[in-house]
């Protein structure tokens, strides 16, 4: 039951700096109306989480205030429906340009990432790479879990997919990321399951290249 009170607790803050801005703790606790020690409570638990972010208010008088606002992962918490925008305007091209125009379109998107990313891999040896790309992909909302199998192999979970909705109609978006992680890490990658064709989670083996 106290779970329960705090998560209902923790999404009222949330929802109230979303409509109203930044606000004081003093403020938050009039507006839900419970102690001051608890209130402070939950914004440690969602700074940490880094949902929220404070920064200080020099006042007139007396000592400077801190004031709480959302934090840009945050926004994934509030309704939103990027991934129907997205399958609507896919579905658009498609129909008229062709399904080779939306494969192109994701493997522009793989070599961007691709450029963006293969500075992060410089100077780094097979082990390093591997746990760069992790970071990358939970960076990214993917929820990685990575499984070290020996000095030569590794195994990286993704328990999310932001794109979920996306590569089960678009199969090819799948296909650029194993490229992409090939090209990353210079390394042998397999997928052995995928969230996008209805496993719980997608499983890559990455076994380091003997040249």
């Amino acid at each position: 039951m106290n779970q329960q009170l705090d998560i209902s607790t923790r999404d009222k803050i949330l929802q109230m700096l979303k409509t109203k801005g930044e606000l004081s703790a003093k403020e938050i606790t009039e507006f839900i109306g419970i102690t001051s020690m608890a209130v402070r409570r939950h914004i440690n638990t969602l700074e940490k989480e880094g949902l929220i972010e404070s920064k200080t208010i020099r006042q007139p008088m007396g000592r400077p205030s801190a004031i709480y606002r959302l934090t840009e992962q945050a926004e994934d918490f509030f309704p939103n429906k990027y991934h129907s925008l997205t399958l609507d305007l896919l579905g658009e091209l498609e129909q008229d340009a062709g399904t080779e125009m939306v494969n192109h379109l994701f493997d522009r998107r793989g070599e961007s990432l691709l450029k963006n990313h293969t500075g992060k891999m410089e100077g780094k040896d097979f082990a390093e790479k591997v746990e760069q790309l992790a970071e990358i992909q939970n960076e990214n909302g993917y929820m990685v879990e990575l499984q070290k199998n020996n000095e030569d192999e590794y195994t990286l979970f993704e328990h999310n997919c932001p794109i979920s909705q996306i590569a089960k109609k678009y199969n090819h978006a799948c296909a650029c990321e194993l490229k992409l992680f090939e090209s990353l890490l210079g390394a042998e990658v397999s997928r052995d399951e995928c969230l996008a064709m209805g496993d719980r989670k997608c499983v890559y083996k990455i076994r380091k290249a003997h040249r």
